[in-house]
């Protein structure tokens, strides 16, 4: 469980499209195997801890004729952001990926100390 000990909490939510390869021949329609697709998100503020991140895919377009086969995660969480990764592998093939994320956690408050 994570504890969140200070009244600030910040709540960050956003969307991004991982990609679109079915309109160029990227990788993820074309290849075969594993696969990967990595974005870096950055929080437009500080957390003051670590925060719960969740992600999720809120738009795919895959092909019928293979598996569908996804794994989506948040990577490298630190207190400025964190990066998405989409997984495929085998053959399928995705055509396009729209992520959402929602961060959770701590905030500074100006009454904080901090020494250097």
């Amino acid at each position: 469980m994570k504890r969140i000990s200070t009244g600030n909490v910040g709540i960050v939510q956003g969307s991004r499209v991982m990609f679109s390869d079915f309109a160029d021949g990227g990788v993820m329609w074309t290849g075969q195997g594993p696969r990967e697709s990595r974005h870096v998100v950055s929080f437009k503020a500080e957390f003051a801890d670590i925060p719960a991140v969740m992600v999720a895919i809120s738009m795919w377009d895959l092909d019928q004729k293979t598996n569908s086969r996804a794994d989506i995660s948040a990577e490298h969480i630190t207190l400025k952001g964190f990066h998405l990764v989409f997984r495929t592998w085998g053959d399928t093939r995705v055509a396009r990926i729209r992520a959402d994320w929602t961060a959770i956690g701590a905030l500074r408050d100006e009454e904080d100390w901090q020494l250097y």
